[in-house]
């Protein structure tokens, strides 16, 4: 039996043939991505190119992510501002969604104005532990309803307000959908009906691309979105199928153009004595998206939370190379390196850069703690210090002449102790670009989809 997957992002599509009967690839390929006319052309082009590699290639099976249509713009509204921010986050970051704005209490004119201003896409509207307040929410319904824009709504706050907010929602005309509460009580998180949700109309967006919907009918399954792909092919490597162990708790690590993902699979539990853990509990499959961070379309940004001066120094160069540097890829976001360049080791120290800065937003934070009893610890998000393996995904790491030097961002050094960063990991390639392609063959194929990870994402050379 033939298996074809189908990766449709912004800029790339990415197709991957696999012989399910002698559980091989057969070939991968790739191809623009033509979102501007109809995506069936850039998938036939990169369909075409891959018969050019392995001959005629008829398929059983088509399985298909997608990111075509971008990720959608969320903004937030709930009662507590922390806690609504991670909620929401959470809930947005395998879906598809990216949370631009998170708003706390009862919003304002001023605010209303801004959502106005940032066209979302989405609005999740949180608010209240089941039975707890709920003015805010309804006093927030009602100012979304005035907003003049198409966002829908999930409504996922205090259960005992869900009669007024549909009567709200429905006399408005808006759109709307009601489900279950993010926070049942207090502190106690319950996102997956939220995110099912945001993933729902992310599907029902991205299909709306031209080109889409043929491609969909043409799917045994539906189209689900990139990100999620990549997080179910990071759990399937972490945790196994009933057949077969995984590699246990992993950290993986995506570096795109505009954006550098991080995946972790652990519990996140305290590795050391006496902590006190702060905040909402961590989800033990976890992603986080850093939308400041990328090497061509947030280029720019990156080199703004770095230290250029340090960065040009451990390479040996000057920062005016990086500033200058900088400058070119962000004017033209297709420029490349040349091999063994001065170029190419700027890309992988600004690459590293984006590593550590991301994986250090990512991980929980140890803060010492004073008490009448002494010094103890409080951590704050997951404790990934004991992760044995570091995964790297992405072409600015897997097209890099060190990507090694690139994942040690991820490392725990002796200068950033306080986060709870691996301390000793073991480093592995996505050499094929494989996750989403194994994520999408993992719902009716885990023993497979694991057999060729585990062959393929190695130690780099």
């Amino acid at each position: 039996m033939n298996i074809l997957t189908a990766d449709i992002g912004s800029t790339y599509t990415k197709l991957t043939a696999i012989d399910a009967t002698a559980k091989k690839f057969l070939a991968t390929s790739v191809a623009f991505t033509t979102i501007e006319t109809d995506v069936m052309e850039g998938f036939m082009s990169a369909f075409s190119k891959l018969e050019e590699k392995i001959g005629e290639f008829k398929y059983d099976e088509l399985l298909c992510c997608s990111s075509a249509a971008g990720g959608l713009k969320m903004v937030a509204l709930g009662l507590v501002p922390e806690l609504t921010a991670k909620a929401a986050k959470l809930a947005a970051a395998s879906a598809g969604a990216k949370v631009v704005k998170t708003y706390a209490f009862e919003i304002s004119e001023a605010e209303q104005t801004e959502i106005f201003e940032i066209n979302p896409d989405l609005v999740l509207l949180c608010g209240g532990t089941d039975g707890g307040n709920k003015e805010v929410i309804l006093a927030n319904a009602r100012r979304l309803c005035q907003v003049d824009r198409p966002f829908t709504t999930i409504v996922a706050g205090n259960k005992s307000a869900s009669f007024e907010l549909r009567e709200i929602f429905e006399a408005s005309g808006k759109s709307f959908e009601i489900t279950e509460n993010v926070m049942p009580e207090f502190n106690k998180l319950n996102i997956e009906p939220a995110r099912l949700k945001i993933k729902e109309l992310f599907i029902s967006r991205i299909i709306e691309a031209k080109g889409l919907s043929r491609i969909q009918k043409m799917c045994k399954t539906d189209i689900i979105p990139t990100p999620l792909a990549v997080l179910n092919g990071c759990e399937l490597l972490s945790k196994g199928t009933k057949l077969t162990n995984g590699i246990g708790d992993l950290l993986a690590v995506d570096i795109g153009g505009a954006t550098t993902d991080i995946y972790s699979i652990a519990d996140g539990k305290p590795t050391i004595e006496n902590v006190i853990i702060k905040g909402l509990p961590e989800p033990f499959s976890k992603r986080t998206v850093e939308g400041d961070l990328g090497m061509r379309y947030s280029l720019s940004s990156l080199a703004d939370e770095l230290d250029l001066e340090t960065v040009a120094e451990e390479i040996g160069l000057q920062s005016t190379d990086i500033s200058n540097w900088v400058k070119t890829c962000s004017a033209n976001p297709d420029t490349l390196a040349e091999p063994q360049s001065k170029e190419q080791k700027i890309e992988e120290a600004l690459a590293r850069g984006a590593v550590k800065i991301a994986v250090e937003r990512h991980v929980g934070v140890y803060q010492p703690v004073y008490t009448p009893f002494g010094q103890v610890f409080s951590l704050t998000g997951k404790d990934l210090s004991a992760v044995p393996f570091v995964i790297g995904i992405g072409g600015a790491i897997i097209n890099a002449e060190n990507p090694k030097y690139i994942l040690e961002g991820a490392k725990l050094q002796s200068d950033d102790f306080v986060y709870a960063k691996p301390k000793n990991p073991d480093y592995l390639i996505d050499k094929k670009y494989i996750f989403a392609s194994m994520g999408l063959l993992s719902s009716d194929y885990p023993d497979l989809a694991l057999e060729l990870m585990k062959k393929e994402i190695k130690q780099p050379k």
